[in-house]
């Protein structure tokens, strides 16, 4: 076996699991899960109609590189969605669709790292799991750089000395973060994208949660936007990764897709083209419908915001309960430890909330997500409320 596999530790929710298994939560209650950050709105019906109306591709070997109208509609999504030049993003070799950023974010690394080189991929903490296990099976070294309560969990670039920089082949940014939903400001991509052209690294942008954002005038920049204002129309170096999972409530539908650097997506096509992993035929289709509507997304947006507003105001009179820049999760600062917070609340009130603590690594001397629990807003709106005040009742009892 692949001694690398060792490296693994266990998934947040592996964790999460074993610490309630001995909790015995109020019968009285039920359940709710605030954990898992899988959207629960409904799906688009007219994605569902796109997908039967499809069905007849299933007899149909899919392209790895996706069929041809995918890739524009994604190109000119992009290009609409980011302020992008006019055909600027050319759908025959800046766009690549993927089964899922999952799946994409873990094989990039697979196919940028160059083992005989030892080196480095930097990475946020608190972090996506996948950047993690994708840097030890790539063969590289995981490097975290922390994201705090100080800078508004926004990172710090500028703390990374040169060695690290140096020594980095790739670099992870998520952005809105996932567990935070802090928004790397567009100023700072611009200066990292100056420092990926002076040490000569890869940044890989997980923007997934890009399209959920609670001030419609302004949404997240991104990586690709930042590119061209300063100069680099090729995208050179950068590479974006964006799903349907979140902004179109389509987890299962496993659709997202890679954009960017042209150079950099070629070699990636040819690693995917024996990886075998080709969206099917179907949900190729079915995308192109969901990538083309905007109608549907400003409703979703409109529908967290309703829970966020509802949620915060039961919460902030007694906690430090704030809205993030964006994405669905709320970055619960917790008065006792985040593993006790957690544990406790399902035991008392039957409502399951993450431990900060499984989503970061110890680095610098701290661990960024202790003292922190994620409680994701998919649930509906009136299971969210009762969440909110089953949690105000746990935290009065708490101070108390």
């Amino acid at each position: 076996m692949n001694p690398d596999l060792n490296k693994l530790q266990p998934y947040p929710f592996e964790k999460l699991a074993a610490l309630k298994a001995d909790c015995n939560p109020p019968d009285q209650l039920d359940h709710i899960a605030l954990s898992i950050g899988e959207p629960k709105h409904a799906a688009p019906e007219f994605v569902l109609k796109a997908i039967v109306d499809n069905l007849d591709g299933i007899n149909q070997y899919p392209l790895t590189r996706g069929i041809p109208k995918l890739r524009r509609s994604i190109a000119n999504w992009l290009e609409k969605r980011f302020s992008l030049r006019s055909g600027s993003v050319n759908p025959e070799v800046n766009v690549l669709p993927v089964n899922g950023t999952r799946e994409a974010l873990f094989a990039f690394a697979q196919a940028i790292i160059d083992k005989d080189k030892n080196q480095t991929i930097l990475m946020p903490n608190p972090f996506y799991q996948i950047y993690e296990g994708a840097a030890y099976l790539s063969g590289a070294t995981p490097v975290f750089y922390n994201t705090v309560a100080k800078n508004n969990y926004v990172p710090d670039f500028d703390a990374i000395d040169e060695t690290t920089w140096q020594q980095c082949e790739l670099l992870y940014i998520c952005t809105p973060g996932n567990p935070t939903g802090a928004v790397i400001p567009e100023a700072q991509l611009i200066e990292l994208i100056k420092k990926a052209e002076k040490y000569d690294f890869v940044i890989a942008s997980d923007e997934c949660y890009s399209e959920i954002y609670l001030d419609e005038s302004s949404p997240p920049p991104g990586l690709l936007e930042a590119a061209q204002k300063t100069g680099n129309d090729s995208f050179k170096n950068c590479v974006v990764f964006h799903s349907l999972s979140k902004r179109s409530n389509l987890p299962g539908m496993r659709s997202g897709f890679v954009a960017g650097d042209a150079e950099i997506l070629k070699q990636f096509l040819l690693y995917r083209t024996y990886h075998g992993c080709a969206m099917p035929p179907v949900h190729q289709h079915a995308s192109i419908y969901a990538w083309d509507d905007e109608k549907h997304v400003k409703q979703n947006r409109e529908m967290y915001k309703q829970k966020f507003d509802a949620v915060i105001d039961i919460l902030s009179p007694i906690i430090d309960a704030r809205k993030p820049d964006a994405g669905f999760y709320i970055w619960l600062n917790t008065p006792i430890d985040d593993e006790d917070f957690a544990k406790n609340l399902f035991a008392s009130q039957n409502v399951t909330v993450l431990p900060g603590s499984y989503l970061s690594r110890e680095s610098g001397g701290i661990n960024p997500g202790s003292s922190h629990v994620r409680m994701a807003l998919v649930a509906p709106f009136e299971e969210c409320i009762e969440a909110a005040n089953r949690i105000k009742t746990y935290i009065t009892n708490l101070n108390l």
